[in-house]
């Protein structure tokens, strides 16, 4: 399996937990779910910025001892690639060789947009939330 993969990549069915990251260079959103119940949390953000946040994801990834992590990529309204991300991306290589899991990648246009508009109090935990939803659905 590569570092990272799209959700159009084979997910075994024996990953079943998963913890979601939406990245951001101040903050970044945590949200945690299982394939069996198709369900996400938010779990609140970290605000940490560059390797310190890496301390914080190790807690998390303690606590929840996911199978899998999935982080939002997010891309200009055409599809194309900007500077976040590749910024996202290397996010995800940085948590597959840190921490060994499963990395997957999941198209977060418009979450954050999602998240705000749904009157989360804390938007970046409510994307992550978004995200994985969206992995989980995926997986069905």
């Amino acid at each position: 399996m590569s570092n990272t993969t799209s959700t159009s990549g084979k997910v075994p069915a024996t990953l079943t937990t998963f913890i979601a990251f939406d990245f951001g260079l101040k903050r970044t959103g945590v949200a945690v779910g299982n394939r069996v119940m198709g369900t996400a949390q938010a779990q609140g953000s970290i605000h940490a910025q560059g390797d310190a946040r890496f301390a914080y994801i190790a807690q998390r990834l303690k606590e929840w001892q996911p199978d899998g992590i999935v982080i939002g990529v997010p891309y200009h309204p055409d599809g194309t690639a900007h500077e976040n991300t590749v910024r996202a991306q290397k996010f995800g290589r940085q948590l597959h060789g840190r921490f060994g899991l499963p990395v997957f990648e999941v198209d977060e246009r418009y979450s954050t947009t999602e998240a705000i508009a749904s009157g989360a109090k804390d938007a970046d935990a409510a994307s992550a939330c978004i995200i994985l939803e969206q992995f989980l659905r995926s997986l069905v």
